[in-house]
C-alpha cells in the first residue's frame, strides 16, 4: 500500500504543527493513500557526534526514536516534516533528529524519488527562514519537493488558532493533493520508464591545499 510518514517536530502533540499535519492526513485518505504519524519533539534525541559508525552499521549508534523511525522512512512512498519556529529555525529537537535520521540511512536505501513536504508553523514570523532549513534535507537526497498555492506553513499560537487561518489549511489540504499525485505518478513512471540512474563517483575536495 501507498504509504506517507510524517514526522512531528513540535513538543506538543495536539498543537499548532499536528493541526496542520492532520489536515493533510485527511486529504491523503481521500486519495487512498495510507499514512503513519511519528510524534518526534517531545522526545530526549541528542545530536550526530560524526563518529560515522553508521557508514558500515547501517542504523545510527544511539539506539533511540532515529532507528525505530528509519525501516518506516526506508518502507514510506513519501515523506512530510513538520516543525514549528523556534527562532527562525525549526524546533532544535528535530533539527537533530533529522540530522542523523537523513545521514545513518545514506547506505542503508536510496531515498531517490520518494516525494518529500516541508510544513512550519509560527505565531508570526521565522517560519520562510525554518522552510527552507527543512527542504534542505530533500534536496540533497534526491527527493523531488512537493508544493502548494502558498508557502506550507500556518500561522497561530495554539491549534485553536490554527483552525481559524483558512488559506494556512487550505495550503495543506492542497499540498496533501498535489504530494498525492505527484507519488502516484512517480510509481507509474517507474512502471513504464524505470528509475533513472544516478552519478555517485565523483566528490570535489581538494586534499593538496590548492
Amino acid at each position: 500500500m501507498t504509504k506517507v510518514l510524517l514526522l512531528n517536530g513540535s513538543p506538543h502533540v495536539n498543537g499548532c504543527t499536528a493541526a496542520a499535519l492532520n489536515e493533510m492526513i485527511k486529504v491523503f485518505a481521500e486519495n487512498g493513500i495510507g499514512t503513519e504519524l511519528v510524534h518526534v519533539g517531545n522526545k530526549d534525541v541528542r545530536g550526530c557526534i560524526s563518529c560515522d559508525s553508521c557508514r558500515n552499521s547501517g542504523k545510527c549508534v544511539f539506539n533511540d526514536l532515529v532507528n525505530e523511525t528509519a525501516p518506516k522512512f526506508e518502507e514510506a512512498d513519501g515523506l512530510v516534516i513538520g516543525s514549528p519556529v523556534y527562532f527562525s529555525s525549526p524546533n532544535g529537537t528535530f533539527i537533530s533528529f533529522l540530522d542523523r535520521l537523513f545521514y545513518s540511512t545514506m547506505s542503508r536505501f536510496p531515498k531517490h524519488l520518494k516525494v518529500g513536504a516541508a510544513v512550519v508553523s509560527c505565531r508570526r514570523g521565522g517560519n520562510t527562514a525554518s522552510f527552507d532549513v527543512l527542504n534542505k534535507y530533500f534536496s540533497i537526497s534526491s527527493m523531488p519537493i512537493a508544493t502548494s498555492t502558498y508557502w506550507n506553513m500556518v500561522h497561530g499560537l495554539t491549534a485553536e488558532d490554527v483552525a481559524k487561518d483558512g488559506e494556512g489549511l487550505q495550503t495543506m489540504r492542497n499540498l496533501a493533493a498535489n504530494m498525492s499525485f505527484m507519488i502516484k505518478a512517480i510509481a507509474d513512471a517507474k512502471e513504464k520508464y524505470g528509475i533513472p540512474a544516478l552519478e555517485m563517483k565523483v566528490m570535489t575536495s581538494f586534499p593538496d591545499g590548492k
